[in-house]
């Protein structure tokens, strides 16, 4: 796409220059600039910035994150969470959980769990899945609203399968409407 040339009529365009325009809007739009303040930094008409978010909407609402552990069909959930517009997603199966506690020293881990922390904390809501001894940690530890979904009693030592068809309902529910084409 980038180098992709269009004839419209008399004109050439270029769909890397309207894909870096596009980028550029959005980037600035969630950097916290007004649509007012985006169109006069870029000679742009304010409704134009407007319509190219609606165009590109997928959901409206609560910022929201799921995380989860330890996952057999975290690859199956992720896609489910991901088709919502879910913003940030961290799941793991008990091999992946392992290893990223083996795969560093104590204090780096520490670090890398308090950056994961203070991340989770900007969202407004978080649908937790795990075993039952999380539920009061994530609660304790993140400032909004946490949605647990239980996966066993702890300890939990084997990947669990959450079902799909329950994730999506809580999603539905949390996030008030059916994606398009889904029932």
């Amino acid at each position: 796409m980038p180098g992709e040339l269009v004839r419209v009529g008399e004109k050439i365009i270029s769909m890397g220059i309207i894909g870096d325009a596009v980028k550029q809007i959005l980037e600035l739009r969630a950097a916290g600039f007004s649509q007012q303040e985006v169109a006069g930094r870029l000679g742009l008409d304010r409704t134009f910035i407007s319509r190219l978010e609606t165009l590109g909407e997928i959901r409206k609402g609560k910022r929201l994150a799921v995380i989860g552990f330890p996952l057999l069909n975290h690859n199956e959930i992720s896609k489910i969470a991901a088709s919502r517009g879910v913003e940030f997603t961290w799941l793991m199966s008990e091999k992946e959980r392992w290893e990223l506690v083996q795969g560093q020293s104590a204090l780096d881990f520490f670090d890398y769990l308090m950056e994961k922390i203070a991340l989770l904390r900007r969202f407004d809501l978080v649908v937790f899945i795990g075993s039952r001894k999380w539920q009061k940690i994530a609660e304790a530890l993140l400032d909004c609203q946490v949605i647990f979904l239980e996966l066993g009693s702890s300890p939990i030592t084997e990947d669990c399968t959450l079902d799909p068809q329950r994730f999506s309902q809580i999603l539905e529910t949390v996030i008030g409407d059916s994606p398009e084409g889904q029932v």
